[in-house]
């Protein structure tokens, strides 16, 4: 396992769709490792495959200490509408805040390819949103009418400043 370099929103693959994965072995588990590592030492609470430049439709997210493998992840079911703060890894410094949908279901498969559902609202729902959109080629910044509309981390708030500084 180890380490890899996220990449920044310049990078042009973060902005081209990622392939399906075919495969389910220990190329596979291997890339998986390595992003829970580098997600763990951004410090993250998501990270898609793209974001380290590898075009393949995995992401991981990891909330209250569970850690959940994506992989060719689509949303089944969407309802409602939130505002929040959002942070990306791959726009380091810079949160907005972002329109998604409140609650969301998403078809997935694990490592081993068994397909698997999850439901998630607030900060779950916001992460799988974002990874999805990652793995689309579409970062957070592109629901902005203007890049204005970032803010520096440090010039935030103390009280939503802890909430956004994971990023995904």
């Amino acid at each position: 396992m180890s380490i890899r370099r996220i990449l920044t929103a310049e990078a042009p693959i973060l902005r081209e769709k990622t392939k399906r994965v075919t495969q389910f072995d220990a190329s596979l588990h291997r890339l998986l490792d390595d992003m829970v590592d580098t997600m763990r030492d951004a410090p993250g609470i998501g990270l898609a495959a793209n974001q380290i430049g590898v075009p393949l439709q995995v992401a991981i997210i990891e909330l209250e200490d569970r850690l959940t493998e994506l992989i060719n992840p689509q949303v089944v079911r969407a309802s409602g509408e939130e505002m929040d703060w959002e942070g990306c890894l791959s726009v380091p410094g810079f949160v907005a805040e972002v329109g998604r949908a409140a609650k969301i279901t998403v078809k997935a498969r694990n490592r081993h390819g068994r397909e698997f559902r999850i439901k998630g609202d607030e900060l779950l729902a916001r992460a799988l949103q974002h990874e999805i959109d990652h793995l689309n080629g579409v970062l957070y910044i592109d629901s902005l009418a203007s890049l204005e509309e970032l803010v520096r981390v440090s010039d935030r708030p103390a009280e939503v400043e802890e909430e956004a500084a994971a990023g995904t």
